[in-house]
């Protein structure tokens, strides 16, 4: 490649990749995975970063996570892994690789932390954060205890570590239920998604205390936002995430995690569908159901489009954006997540 300054021992180079020939030879099978939602305009913008973040996992040993909700070019084009952020976690913390590079937002790049001690890991922006991991703090949930005392605490994993910490166990959208089911109380106070906390209150008969947080994103999607959807294109099959209200989950055709509703599409092959989560989902789920015609209502998360091609790049060559978790946190916060995969194992 044609750089303007090249990298040393003693220099790290900071120089914007080129669109050359060799670059466009060695992505195009790349371009071929992603061309239904990437045009061939567009392609040259996004390739160099491409080529030369994928040479540089190799000799940093690095691998990249890439949360569901990231961009197709980073998705499908440099993650070693893709999926859920708990999965992702699981995932690096099995690989022999040093570094991990967290595409998505802050907390899943301390989750990674937590089941990966010993590896340094890295996210391309510190200031990626969530709006339902910002609503409540470990303080908040020593409080909470107080106000119910001896009701087990149920954290979503969508959670900062030290919030993660001051509770009983984890548990993620799709094993939300087997979690609460698997406690002898007829309480369980979840936090801190109050609508995925109504979703499951309905599939329980324990009582089941919630707490105000919320994703910005879903929250939303309403009722006739659906209704417009189902008017505009009554063959479509509309699923929805949990974290969107009880409302919308009730006049939706399917509910699930990010992982179930990417399996319902795969498994199920719907002529058209409409994904009630995140924008960038359907345009991955896309690149897998070619055949498969995706309604794209975007409400874009702007905590996951912090993450770009260019924030990688330069996160693997200046190895910035260290995450660190206080050890005692840590090791807590790893008690509640190891509850959980006890459970569902």
């Amino acid at each position: 490649m044609n750089y303007s300054a090249k990298q040393t021992e003693n220099h790290i180079d900071n120089s914007i990749p080129e669109y050359t020939d060799e670059v466009a030879r060695e992505t195009e099978a790349l371009y071929q995975k992603v061309s239904k939602v990437i045009t061939r305009a567009e392609w040259p913008q996004f390739a160099p970063y491409i080529y030369e973040i994928n040479r540089l996992k190799k000799l940093k040993d690095a691998v990249i996570l890439a949360h569901n909700y990231m961009t197709p070019e980073i998705f499908n084009c440099v993650a070693d892994f893709a999926g859920d952020s708990l999965q992702l976690a699981q995932e690096a913390a099995k690989t022999d690789a040093t570094v991990i590079v967290q595409a998505g937002v802050h907390f899943m790049a301390e989750t990674s932390k937590i089941l990966s001690p010993d590896k340094t890991v890295l996210i391309p922006d510190m200031e990626a954060g969530c709006s339902l991991a910002a609503s409540i703090t470990g303080a908040d949930v020593r409080l909470l205890r107080e106000q119910y005392p001896n009701v087990p605490i149920v954290t979503y994993v969508n959670t900062s570590a030290d919030v993660k910490a001051e509770s009983d166990i984890c548990c993620t959208s799709s094993n939300a239920l087997a979690i609460i089911e698997s406690f002898d109380s007829d309480e369980i106070l979840m936090i801190p998604d109050q609508f995925l906390a109504r979703n499951i209150a309905k599939q329980t008969t324990k009582t089941i205390h919630t707490y105000a947080g919320s994703c910005e994103v879903h929250e939303q999607f309403t009722p006739d936002s659906i209704k417009a959807f189902r008017k505009a294109w009554p063959d479509a099959v509309v699923i929805a995430h949990p974290e969107c209200t009880p409302e919308v989950v009730d006049v939706c055709d399917f509910s699930g995690s990010t992982k179930a509703m990417s399996d319902y599409v795969h498994n199920n092959q719907p002529s058209r569908v409409v994904m009630i989560t995140e924008c960038s989902m359907s345009d991955n789920v896309s690149v897998q159901n070619p055949d498969v015609e995706f309604v794209r209502p975007c409400n874009m998360c702007p905590h996951m489009k912090r993450i770009t091609l260019p924030k990688i790049l330069d996160t693997l060559r200046n190895m910035t954006h260290e995450v660190v978790v206080d050890e005692d946190i840590a090791e807590r916060a790893k008690m509640a997540v190891e509850r959980m995969l006890a459970v569902t194992s």
